[in-house]
């Protein structure tokens, strides 16, 4: 039996909701799974910039195309608070499991169809402009799944496992990157430059086909989660989620972008940027940065579960507050180690990605708490996703355009470290709901339990 099955062996009830172990099972696969297929495409592209670089912006000068390539990473970004607009009221209205279907369809078209897109070479500036669409639909379809799919599973999870439970969920995201980078390893050190500039990087992106629908099978057998139910039976289903999220909880949409400042700076510098800067700063190899990426990737993943279930031990403030201050103490040294090569490169690249791995296996767990059942899925949603779009899917880009100015390596370390002190506010502010339930699930009978600030 896996740890996973034991955990989902001890739910009995949740929010006065039987659910058998079967749907537990299907809750967690199915929401993980797609996010795994999301992030899957990120880490892609992430791994391939430099080549992704000169095949759909190709230039003299390296440092312009990994500028342009990035550019449209971030450019992607622009219609996630979109997406979480439409698809997080619209969890609300109708359920999770539906929200989940659409997401995992459009995600996983728009990948392959990136895999298909002729080069610059080939068709010119028609090349990027295909690329850029391409990423808006990703970039909205993703605008609902990731607050979607911790709902999902917060609301599934029983009170006491819900840290364990949720770290599932980042658990397929980092199994997405994993993925990613093994495919980019093989590819990088069985295929000449030439054969990854002609059709070597089309590889991963086409599998997104097979995964999405494998994905899409698991999310078709979805029940609804409990939580949801609940509210349905007892007629609390929220008829104008938006603005009732905007003008009764807007403290707890605050909170939550606060929160995810450091997380997402932190992920897309750590998981998305790391490579790139191994390959164009440090001058390791490309198969080197790939295999130093894959082996924090992997350890991060070892640790995931047991950070969870250490969340749902001693609270989620503790563990959130031991990552910022690591971040904002240790990630100056990290770097410095990283600029010794021989090995230490890993080293330094491990302290950071064992902060990270704190956020990741507690907040799944944290942020949906925030939030009343009725506006949880659109709250959550459009409130992470506004954070990301502002200052997560920005930072490669960034980071890359001040190293350019100031020719420092230790750019990458100022930006988490800035994150993390802004972090560390709303944190504070936060009510610790380790063990509790879930806000608003005892509205139904009367009496409300305060979200994760003293009043609301």
């Amino acid at each position: 039996m896996t740890a996973f099955e034991a955990e989902a062996e001890r739910t009995a009830e949740i929010n006065g909701q039987e659910v058998d172990d079967s749907a537990m099972h299907r809750a967690i696969a199915g929401a993980a799974i797609g996010n795994a297929l999301e992030w899957f495409d990120f880490g892609v592209y992430g791994y391939f910039a430099v080549t992704l670089g000169q095949v759909f912006f190709p230039s003299h000068d390296p440092t312009t195309s990994l500028l342009s390539t990035f550019a449209v990473f971030a450019v992607a970004f622009l219609a996630r608070p979109l997406g979480s607009l439409f698809f997080g009221p619209l969890g609300d209205k109708i359920g999770r499991s539906g929200v989940l279907v659409t997401t995992i369809l459009m995600m996983s078209a728009a990948t392959f169809a990136v895999g298909l897109l002729p080069s610059y070479e080939a068709i010119g500036i028609w090349s990027p402009i295909g690329l850029i669409l391409l990423r808006l639909v990703q970039g909205f379809s993703t605008g609902g799944e990731y607050g979607s799919a911790a709902t999902f599973i917060a609301e599934y999870a029983p009170d006491k496992q819900r840290g364990i439970l949720t770290s599932w969920l980042e658990f397929g995201t980092l199994g997405g990157y994993a993925l990613a980078a093994i495919l980019a390893a093989v590819l990088a050190g069985s295929l000449s430059s030439e054969a990854m500039l002609e059709w070597g990087w089309r590889v991963p992106f086409l599998m997104a086909a097979p995964m999405g629908l494998f994905g899409l099978y698991l999310r078709l057998k979805l029940e609804d989660s409990p939580a949801f139910k609940q509210a349905q039976e007892a007629g609390e289903v929220a008829q104008a989620p938006l603005r009732e999220m905007i003008t009764e909880h807007w403290r707890s949409l605050l909170l939550c972008i606060g929160v995810v400042v450091v997380w997402n700076v932190a992920y897309y510098t750590v998981l998305k940027y790391m490579p790139s800067y191994l390959t164009t700063r440090l001058n390791t190899s490309e198969l080197q940065s790939l295999l130093l990426s894959l082996g924090v990737l992997l350890g991060m993943m070892a640790l995931l579960t047991f950070i969870g279930r250490l969340s749902d031990r001693i609270g989620r403030r503790p563990v959130l507050m031991v990552a910022c201050l690591g971040l904002l103490f240790f990630s100056y040294p990290a770097f410095a180690l990283m600029q010794g090569g021989t090995g230490m490169e890993f080293v330094g690249l491990a302290i950071i990605g064992f902060f990270v791995v704190l956020l990741s296996g507690t907040l799944p767990a944290t942020l949906p708490a925030i939030f009343f059942t009725r506006v949880r899925n659109g709250g959550f949603t459009i409130s992470y996703n506004l954070s990301t779009s502002l200052f997560g899917g920005t930072a490669p880009f960034m980071i890359t355009y001040l190293i350019s100015l100031s020719d420092s390596n230790y750019i990458p370390a100022y930006y988490l470290m800035g994150a993390a002190a802004i972090a560390i506010i709303p944190i504070l502010l936060i009510r610790e709901t380790a063990g509790l339930p879930l806000a608003g699930a005892k509205a139904l009978h009367g009496s409300r339990r305060p979200t994760l600030y003293e009043s609301d």
